[in-house]
């Protein structure tokens, strides 16, 4: 799944479905903006930060052997 943005409100608040967002899932808020994305089943996410900010999320894959 890629990373999807989701809309704040002009009141700076954001009210989540749990129905309508993936089981297990990530939400990341960096100035002003929120992005979701799911979690793979096997593997890891690295959130890289510059700054303070938010940069990029990287996905690396796994599977137990």
């Amino acid at each position: 799944m890629k990373i999807q943005d989701i809309e704040i409100n002009g009141w700076n608040r954001r009210e989540f479905d749990i129905m309508d967002i993936p089981s297990s899932c990530v939400i990341v808020i960096c100035d002003g903006k929120a992005k979701i994305r799911e979690l793979p089943p096997f593997g890891e996410y690295k959130i890289v930060t510059h700054q303070g900010k938010m940069k990029r999320m990287r996905r690396e894959d796994g599977e137990e052997f």
